[in-house]
């Protein structure tokens, strides 16, 4: 599921330490870096499943929503939980989730509509990717229909480069 997230931007996240009264984008009541496994399971019930693992030498949990049991309009959703802070490790705060849309739920004019025009664009496979400071980052089809949609804590401004 996650191999398609960019390991660099998995690292940055991982790394970031962000507080967690920054403010992230959020969707369907959940904002990484504020949410926990609680809450997630309050709101959207047990995952399809749960994989437990090391990521840089911390146990995090990920739990996937598959078919009936992802929110509506999504094939998948994709939760996961350990996020290292200023303060220590918080194993069951979300770092970051992945949404996987049905056909036809988000276009580009949706996504701009609902998170404003991104901060930075990209491409990557032929696939135009937009990128927010918020930490959203949404992958497009040739349609320009969004694939999947990255929520993470805010991403800090990039370093100027030294001369």
């Amino acid at each position: 599921m996650g191999r398609w997230v960019s390991l660099a931007w998995l690292a940055l996240v991982l790394a970031a330490g962000l507080p967690a009264a920054a403010s992230a984008a959020e969707w369907g009541g959940i904002t990484p870096g504020t949410s926990t496994l609680e809450s997630v399971r309050e709101r959207y019930g047990a995952p399809s499943r749960e994989t437990r693992q090391k990521v840089e030498g911390y146990d995090t949990i990920q739990w996937v929503y598959d078919g009936t049991r992802a929110p509506t309009g999504m094939k998948r959703m994709t939760v996961e939980f350990g996020l290292l802070t200023g303060a220590g490790y918080r194993p069951i705060v979300v770092r970051y989730f992945v949404l996987e849309r049905k056909a036809g739920v988000y276009d580009r004019r949706t996504v701009v509509n609902g998170w404003d025009f991104p901060d930075g664009v990209g491409e990557e496979g032929g696939r135009k990717i937009f990128f927010y400071k918020a930490g959203l980052q949404v992958t497009f089809d040739e349609k320009e229909e969004a694939l999947s949609m990255i929520f993470t804590l805010p991403q800090p401004e990039p370093k100027p480069a030294r001369k």
